[in-house]
């Protein structure tokens, strides 16, 4: 039996000899092997999911009977078009750009000082402070928000006791951006956008800054450059791919959100609230699968403007 069972576990350990022995000498069949289940899930599961998805957008929808009849169409694709659809789309993507632009404003000041002067206790409590937002439900926070900025909340409340009350009056009275409240303001609305995806512009920013060689800076002080010329021809260039790459999550996410359209801002459908509208409330599932169309379009453009920016590089 000694002899059976040390036989058997020789031809075990041949077997897996010659099978390592014959991947090793084939490294693109081992590659294939390795990434065929997971390129296998992604190509069904999700593209296929989402081809499955935009391809209903062809469907007609009855408005009779309210159902979905396998009748291709392109009326629905047209109907994105339409004044009230394309003021959704526009404000939709003015909103991201605008978001998109204010998280790079506010995250390099603060992502320069992580990289370049914190240390210590001081840059771990920054890197927690940073991502310490991320790890609370998005939903509670965006309720959160609704109260904050409620009539007699707390920023209502900050803003009178720093004399602010009538810069505040004054902007809610503009058309577009106003209301009678922050919460159900506009620039409520794009506080709480900032606000929430924020973090994800500081993070891709300070890894794009902390490469930045300190040999560079030190050599444009000894050429006499101002800290302002150094700023602009050296750190700035360095940080577009970082930015370029935090600006996909800014962008794709307001892009894509229906929660906070519908608790904060005023009355104003956003891309996101309309296919949950068409596809949750009258049930027209063409017309949310042609909606849909529109972000990963959106996106599919930014991300094409990006990647020669070298946010690719940079994540």
């Amino acid at each position: 039996m000694n002899m059976q069972g040390a036989a058997k576990g020789v031809s075990h350990y041949r077997l897996r000899r010659d099978v390592s022995t014959f991947l090793w000498r084939r490294p693109l069949l081992w590659l294939a092997l390795l990434l065929t289940p997971p390129v296998m899930w992604f190509a069904i599961i999700y593209l296929g999911s989402l081809f499955t998805l935009l391809w209903q957008g062809l469907y007609t929808f009855d408005d009779f009977t309210m159902s979905v009849l396998p009748e291709l169409t392109l009326s629905n694709l047209a109907a994105l078009f339409s004044p009230a659809n394309y003021d959704i789309i526009s404000r939709t993507l003015i909103m991201a750009l605008l978001v998109t632009l204010a998280s790079a404003v506010l995250a390099f000041p603060l992502a320069w000082y992580m990289a370049r002067y914190a240390s210590g206790r001081m840059k771990a409590f920054l890197y927690i402070a940073v991502m310490l937002p991320m790890w609370a439900s998005y939903i509670v926070k965006a309720y959160a928000w609704t109260l904050l900025l409620a009539k007699d909340g707390v920023a209502q409340w900050f803003l009178t006791h720093m004399g602010l009350e009538g810069v505040l009056s004054t902007v809610l009275s503009i058309p577009g951006i106003g209301g009678t409240t922050l919460s159900t303001s506009g620039l409520g609305r794009f506080g709480v956008f900032v606000y929430i995806w924020l973090p994800f512009m500081i993070l891709p920013v300070h890894a794009a800054l902390v490469r930045v060689p300190s040999s560079a800076l030190q050599a444009s002080a000894d050429l006499g450059a101002r800290p302002g010329q150094t700023l602009r021809y050296i750190v700035l260039p360095l940080a577009i791919p970082g930015i370029a790459a935090g600006s996909i999550f800014t962008f794709s996410l307001t892009l894509g959100d229906f929660i906070i359209p519908q608790l904060v801002g005023p009355p104003g459908y956003f891309i996101g609230n309309m296919v949950y509208v068409q596809q949750g409330a009258i049930g027209n599932m063409p017309m949310a699968a042609a909606f849909t169309l529109v972000p990963c379009v959106l996106i599919g453009l930014w991300l094409a403007l990006v990647k020669r920016l070298g946010a690719f590089d940079a994540l």
